[in-house]
């Protein structure tokens, strides 16, 4: 999928994934720069509808270094994600369904030389549905272990 940029590994453990969508991302070029350089955090990041499109809202995307002051983004600016329209009516409906949400998985640039967002449409998990994932990625772990302990004898 080309260069990875970023991960918000916090959502994966937060949220039960239900759908993935790739969106391309309007920027500037110093934010592209600061991109490149693996500066920027999707950790705090949401998506949102409204009538104008779908934006990407509180990702920081850190100051380029070497571009003077007059000439630098806002590291925390809301920014268009570029989607066709049936994608964000479908988005639209999934998020209107109570209990979910539109989080940034991860960020990367494409063969193409595009900065790409994949969006996951996510449910919130509760603690106890946090604590049976763990209890069964260790029982998978261990059978893991087990068969590859059986399998080296």
């Amino acid at each position: 999928a080309g260069k990875q940029v970023a991960d918000n590994r916090i959502a994966r453990s937060r949220y039960e994934i239900v759908e993935r969508y790739e969106a391309g991302i309007a920027l500037l070029g110093t934010e592209v720069k600061s991109c490149r350089r693996g500066n920027i955090n999707l950790r705090d990041g949401f998506a949102s509808v409204n009538a104008d499109g779908c934006w990407l809202m509180n990702v920081h995307v850190g100051k380029h270094e070497t571009t003077g002051r007059v000439f630098q983004h806002d590291e925390r600016r809301p920014r268009r994600l570029l989607l066709r329209q049936r994608e964000i009516d479908q988005i639209e409906r999934g998020v209107s369904t109570k209990g979910f949400t539109l989080v940034p998985l991860r960020c990367y640039f494409n063969a193409g030389n595009f900065l790409k967002v994949e969006l996951g449409l996510a449910r919130g998990l509760k603690d106890f549905d946090k604590r049976a994932l763990l209890k069964d990625r260790v029982e998978q772990r261990e059978v893991q272990r087990e068969l590859k302990d059986f399998n080296t004898r």
